[in-house]
């Protein structure tokens, strides 16, 4: 089977439009700074997992990221990709169209920037699902989804028509698989960092990691 191309969705760590939602507890800097560990921490674990094709879709302006260079130097050798499209669903949907017309016949999975806990044991082990299953979607605790895989990326056009960060949007995509044919395999489900509360949760998972190191002190307390 084609190695699977493994797809991280993520925005640009630009303080000011990144984890907006942990403002005014943390700084603009500051969130960005957590942005930026946490897609660091992810883009570690996707380079980790044997046998993939890493690719990263990115919206915003990287030169004006915090931890820029070190971003950079992470995706070296990636498949680096534009977002295109309007809303998100819309632009989830073009990642994958595009992510499969850079690497023909192979399946995608996608994930995105805010579970920097993915190991790549998760990874390899949602890959592994594809080789059997028709697709693979992984609940997030809010009520949304933090990653979902399809053998053939074309299914992957459904995504254009669910409306995204709402606490139904997973169960509105496993419900539009469902009608599309698949059968998704179910994978763990994951604690997105949206909040404070998610970000001190969360950094307590991966004690040691860039993520944990970006919280401040005292923050949630």
């Amino acid at each position: 089977m084609t190695p699977t191309a493994l797809l991280v969705v993520a925005k640009a760590p630009v303080p000011g439009l990144a984890k907006t939602r942990l403002t005014p507890d943390l700084s603009a800097e500051q969130a960005a700074g957590v942005a930026a560990a946490s897609l660091l921490d992810t883009v570690e674990a996707v380079a980790a997992t044997r046998g993939v094709q890493p690719v990263i879709a990115m919206t915003g302006d990287l030169d004006a990221a915090v931890r820029a260079d070190e971003l950079r130097a992470a995706l070296d050798g990636w498949t680096v990709l534009p977002q295109r499209g309007t809303g998100f669903g819309e632009r989830l949907a073009a990642a994958h169209a595009d992510t499969a017309a850079a690497h023909p016949g192979s399946p995608v999975l996608q994930i995105g920037m805010d579970t920097p806990q993915v190991s790549p044991e998760l990874l390899s082990h949602a890959c592994g699902l594809l080789s059997t299953a028709d697709s693979v979607l992984g609940m997030a605790e809010d009520g949304g989804w933090w990653a979902a895989g399809f053998r053939d990326p074309g299914f992957a056009a459904l995504l254009g028509g669910i409306p995204t960060s709402r606490d139904d949007t997973g169960s509105r995509t496993l419900a539009a698989m469902r009608s599309a044919g698949l059968d998704p395999a179910e994978l763990p489900s994951l604690s997105d960092v949206d909040t404070l509360v998610d970000l001190v949760a969360v950094a307590g998972l991966v004690p040691g990691s860039r993520f944990a190191a970006s919280v401040p002190a005292g923050a949630g307390r």
